[in-house]
C-alpha cells in the first residue's frame, strides 16, 4: 500500500488577513484625508462671509459658523446630520436671501414713490433702492444742482414735493446725504468736496423744511464728498452718477442706530408734523 503524503500546511495564510487590514487602514486615512479638506473649503467659506458681513453688512447666520454647513429651515445647523464637512448647498440656499423684515415697512411707500417718480425715474434723475438701512432715494446731482454749487434748480421742485409727501406720511428718520466725484474744488464758496456735498445736505434739507413742513428733528445731513462713490470715477458717466444727494429713510432696523430714536422713545413713536 502506498502511504499518503502528509498535506503540506500553509504557514503565510496571515499575510491575508494582513493584508486586507492594511488596506482597510489606508482607506481609513484616505477618508480622514478627505474630510479633513472639506472642511478646510468650509472654513475659508465661512471665513469669507464674516469678511463680506463686516465690510458690506451682509448678515451671516450664527449657526452656520458655530455648527457648520448650511441652515435648514428651522434655523439649525445641518453639518452633524450630514457626514464631514458639513452639508453641501443646495438650490434654495444659492437663492438670494429675502430682505430683512425690519425694512418690509417701507415697501408701501417705495411703490408709491415708483409711481410718483416713474417719468424722473425713467430719465435718471431719480434711483430707488432698498437697503437693510431704509429705503434710498438718490437725487443725480446734475437734475437737481448747477454745478460746483448749492442751489437747488426750481424746475425739480414738484419732483421734491412728491418726495415730501411721502416723507410727511412717515414717523422714520431721515438722513439727507451728499456725494460728489473725486474731481477737486476749489472755489470762493466751496474749498473743498466736503463742504460742497455738506452744503447740498443741506440746502435740501432747508427746502423740505421751509417749503414742504418736513419736520427738522426727523432729519439730520452728511457730507462724504467722494469718500463713497457708488460709480467709477475714471468715467464722466461714473463721475455724474457720483454726483448725488441721498434721501434715505431709515428703517426700524436702522433706526436703532440713529441718536434720540432708541426704541420706545417718544421721538420715534410721534407722527412728524406736517406743518411748522
Amino acid at each position: 500500500m502506498r502511504r499518503k503524503q502528509k498535506s503540506h500546511e500553509n504557514r503565510d495564510r496571515w499575510l491575508v488577513s494582513y493584508a486586507d487590514f492594511i488596506t482597510l487602514l489606508f482607506a481609513f486615512f484616505v477618508v480622514l484625508y478627505a474630510s479633513a479638506e472639506i472642511n478646510r473649503t468650509r472654513a475659508r467659506e465661512v471665513s469669507q462671509a464674516v469678511q463680506r458681513a463686516l465690510h458690506e453688512g451682509i448678515p451671516v447666520p450664527k449657526a452656520a459658523i458655530l455648527i457648520g454647513g448650511t441652515v435648514t429651515d428651522v434655523g439649525k445647523g445641518n453639518a452633524q446630520h450630514n457626514g464631514p464637512g458639513g452639508a453641501m448647498p443646495s438650490v434654495k440656499d444659492t437663492v438670494a436671501a429675502p430682505k430683512p423684515p425690519q425694512v418690509d415697512e417701507l415697501l408701501p411707500s417705495m411703490k408709491l414713490l415708483e409711481a410718483a417718480l416713474s417719468g424722473e425715474i425713467a430719465k435718471g434723475e431719480v434711483r430707488l433702492e432698498m437697503e437693510q438701512r431704509g429705503l434710498v432715494i438718490g437725487l443725480q446731482a446734475g437734475a437737481f444742482f448747477a454745478s460746483g454749487d448749492d442751489m437747488i434748480k426750481p424746475p425739480t421742485y414738484p419732483t421734491i414735493a412728491k418726495v415730501a409727501s411721502v416723507l410727511n406720511k412717515l414717523p422714520n428718520a431721515l438722513r439727507l446725504e451728499g456725494h460728489t466725484d473725486s474731481v477737486p474744488i476749489d472755489t470762493a464758496r466751496f474749498h473743498s468736496n466736503w463742504e460742497l456735498s455738506a452744503a447740498r445736505s443741506i440746502a435740501m434739507l432747508r427746502l423740505l423744511h421751509q417749503k414742504y413742513g418736513v419736520a427738522l428733528d426727523r432729519m439730520a445731513i452728511v457730507g462724504y464728498a467722494a469718500t463713497k462713490s457708488a460709480h467709477s470715477n475714471a468715467t464722466p458717466e461714473g463721475r455724474a452718477r457720483n454726483r448725488r444727494v441721498d434721501i434715505v429713510i431709515v428703517s426700524r432696523y436702522g433706526m436703532r442706530v440713529e441718536p434720540g430714536y432708541a426704541a420706545g422713545s417718544v421721538s420715534a413713536q410721534k407722527a412728524p408734523n406736517t406743518k411748522n
